[in-house]
């Protein structure tokens, strides 16, 4: 007997990113071409070789318990934040909670809260150390902590996969819908690494831009004078359900999620690798049941590195074309990390909706080698069914996502 497979719409969403500590704000950000990077103030940055980064424009800690806020680490913070605006958004949906399912991608967890609680221990003990510091710590509490907030018990998931995190968490709500394992599933991304360590190591990858006297230019994908990414920190949710049962209770859709395709390179550590990334699109599209002469707009992964961008230039046009309108809005938010293959969706979703899709910032001198449609100079209107998000991230992850703005 053949399975029904479900079409998933996507019913509600939620952002707290450089931009806006909102959704409307962070939309409103990327439409304006804004900037969202910005010098470090912090004390312990001024050793630091590179002192830039994307910061929240928002402090999640505004929007919480003075409870919450102490026990949960910001990549927490953030994701109940966004999780709370994106359930309301989709009209808080009645939903049998074991049908409820949640799924919070991450690259680096609580990463500062083990950094903060080292600190602590070298200088002052061992009974000083927080009691706090293991569930604020371990890279599934986002996830969890959505779950107690919803009562979801369907499932509390954690993709781990570096800078494909939230891509894959997607792509995994989009599966529990399908398969009949869940009616909705509240999924997405978060990270705040912004601190000495990571920064630190970044920099001695040569990964970061290093213009720390122009942090407003530092992020520019695409372009010849690009020297690396920007850290940011940030989260996105949104809401997957079901679409029959999001139209049985009249529920708005921001649009549907039709497809996912995820490969792993099994090559080099951090290289990026255009023919893994190609497979990932071509499986992605196929999934989705959707011609590549029909995917109108592309949004890349493209972090603003000398090498990376090129890649993936190649991936697109060999996976997709040459043919879509390409977005980059990491050349304002910075790069998010196990954040950003949401924020890239999400950028997606709302520009098939709207109609518009925003310029790529600092895009000046477009590399020779890139070849793609590039959106510069000013937003693009467009009347496009269909959208390609593309993720990648360190040690081979690929993961591209079809997003589309109704279902055939």
């Amino acid at each position: 007997m053949s399975q029904v497979r479900y079409d998933v719409a996507v019913t509600g969403l939620g952002a707290s990113t450089p931009l806006g500590g909102d959704l409307p704000s962070t939309w409103a950000g990327l439409l304006e071409g804004a900037n969202g990077v910005g010098v470090l103030e912090q004390e312990w940055a001024a050793a630091l070789p590179v002192r830039i980064a994307a910061q929240l424009a928002v402090e999640p800690t505004e929007q919480l318990s003075r409870v919450e806020a102490r026990r949960l680490d910001r990549c927490e913070q953030l994701a109940l934040v966004t999780a709370r605006e994106a359930w309301a958004d989709a009209g808080r949906p009645e939903v049998d909670p074991e049908r409820l399912a949640v799924v919070i991608g991450t690259g680096t967890g609580g990463i500062r809260s083990i950094l903060e609680q080292d600190d602590i221990l070298e200088a002052s003990g061992a009974r000083r150390v927080s009691p706090y510091v293991v569930p604020m710590m371990m890279p599934n509490g986002p996830a969890a902590w959505v779950s107690m907030e919803l009562g979801a018990r369907g499932g509390a998931r954690t993709p781990v996969s570096a800078c494909t995190s939230s891509a894959e968490a997607i792509a995994m709500g989009l599966d529990l819908i399908r398969l009949g394992r869940a009616d909705v599933v509240v999924v997405g991304g978060t990270e705040a690494c912004v601190a000495p360590v990571p920064l630190a190591g970044f920099a001695q990858m040569t990964a970061l831009s290093t213009r720390n006297d122009e942090p407003a230019l530092a992020s520019r994908p695409f372009d010849t004078a690009r020297d690396g990414f920007v850290l940011g920190e940030g989260a996105v949710v949104m809401v997957l359900e079901r679409a029959d049962r999001a139209a049985a209770r009249g529920a708005r859709v921001h649009g549907y999620v039709s497809g996912a395709g995820i490969t792993s390179s099994a090559g080099h550590i951090t290289a990026a690798d255009a023919e893994g990334q190609a497979r990932a699109m071509r499986l992605a599209l196929a999934d989705a049941g959707v011609d590549a002469l029909d995917v109108g707009l592309v949004h890349a992964h493209a972090t603003s590195t000398p090498a990376g961008d090129v890649v993936e230039a190649r991936a697109v046009a060999d996976g997709v074309g040459l043919h879509p309108a390409a977005i980059a809005t990491k050349s304002m938010t910075g790069h998010l990390l196990g954040g950003s293959g949401a924020l890239g969706a999400l950028a997606a979703l709302l520009s098939l909706r709207d109609g518009v899709a925003p310029a790529i910032r600092n895009l000046e001198n477009v590399d020779p080698e890139v070849k793609s449609d590039l959106v510069s100079g000013a937003n693009r209107t467009g009347d496009w069914s269909h959208a390609l998000a593309n993720s990648t991230g360190f040690g081979g992850h690929n993961v591209a996502l079809v997003l589309s703005r109704h279902v055939s």
